[in-house]
C-alpha cells in the first residue's frame, strides 16, 4: 500500500502525517508513507482543501482532521 499525505507543510499537514505514521506502527500495517508538498503535484490529484490522504493513487479524504480511529477505518477499506 502506498500512502501520500498531501500538504504544503502546515501544522495540520504535519499532524496528519504523524498520526498516520503512528497508526501504521501501532497496527503493524505495512505501507510506503510519503509526504507530497509540491503544489504542482498536489493539484494533479484535484484536491480542493488540505491536508489530504491518497491511498494507492486515490484520494481517500481531504481537508479535515482525523482521529486515529478514523485513520484506521480509512486504511482498512
Amino acid at each position: 500500500m502506498e500512502i501520500k499525505i498531501l500538504g504544503t507543510g502546515c501544522s495540520g499537514c504535519k499532524a496528519l502525517y504523524a498520526a498516520v505514521e503512528a497508526v501504521l506502527k501501532e497496527n503493524n500495517i505495512c505501507a510506503d508513507l510519503k509526504k507530497e508538498e509540491d503544489i504542482v503535484e498536489i493539484l494533479k490529484y484535484g484536491v480542493m482543501s488540505l491536508p489530504a490522504i491518497v491511498i494507492d493513487g486515490k484520494v481517500a479524504v481531504q481537508g479535515r482532521k482525523l482521529t486515529k480511529d478514523e485513520i484506521v477505518k480509512i486504511l482498512k477499506k
